[in-house]
């Protein structure tokens, strides 16, 4: 269960960050409601990037080439994605707030995207912090199928390369599942997580 802290309406980035190390995120009930709240969940989704699966015929569509794929050139239309109401889900949990502050951290280089672009067009992708050797997951969405699969899958492969140690997803899901995400305990997570901080990582070039 997540445990829901003190609520408000503006994060400030210094805020965020401290937030984020202390392993607790802000989530908001809806694209309209102008409050945030803390969320610090008795049980962390992580994927163990040591043991990432792609599934097979995922990896065969991957051989294949059908995206472009660009890293951090179109922060606004990635979140504008994963805000996007869809099949299952005609709401989002990203409001004003959460846009503001997350585009701040990306001017300030501690918020990233994986894209999927085919024929000049934005058709999946994901966005998430970093910080030490941890990478944060926010949200992913895609317009075409396997769009957002594909973005994770290029998102491990360049954690790997930098050298980052937790891929943090918040929460588990069937679909995660499919890639190794776990759960993890808190106090587990909160090792993890200490243990990645400790040492530094650059997402970009």
């Amino acid at each position: 269960m997540s445990r829901p802290i003190a609520p408000g309406r503006r994060i400030p980035v210094d805020l965020l960050l401290r937030a984020y190390a202390s392993g607790v995120f802000p989530m908001a009930e809806g694209a309209d409601d102008p409050e945030i709240f803390w969320v610090r969940p008795e049980s962390r989704g992580i994927i163990p990037l040591d043991s990432f699966h792609v599934p097979r015929s995922l990896a065969k569509k991957i051989r294949q080439n059908p995206f472009e794929v660009r890293f951090n050139t179109d922060f606004e239309g990635v979140i504008n994605g994963c805000a996007e109401a869809r099949e299952g889900r005609e709401t989002t949990w990203i409001n004003e707030p959460i846009r503001e502050s997350y585009t701040a951290l990306y001017e300030r280089g501690y918020c990233h995207t994986v894209e999927c672009w085919r024929d000049g067009l934005l058709v999946g992708g994901l966005y998430g912090v970093s910080l030490g050797r941890v990478f944060f997951g926010e949200s992913m969405f895609s317009r075409e199928t396997d769009a957002s699969k594909i973005a994770l899958v290029h998102l491990v492969e360049r954690l790997k390369e930098r050298g980052y140690t937790l891929l943090d997803t918040q929460f588990t899901t069937e679909h995660l599942k499919r890639f190794g995400a776990i759960d993890v305990p808190r106090k587990r997570y909160e090792q993890l997580l200490a243990e990645a901080l400790s040492a530094r990582a650059s997402f970009a070039p």
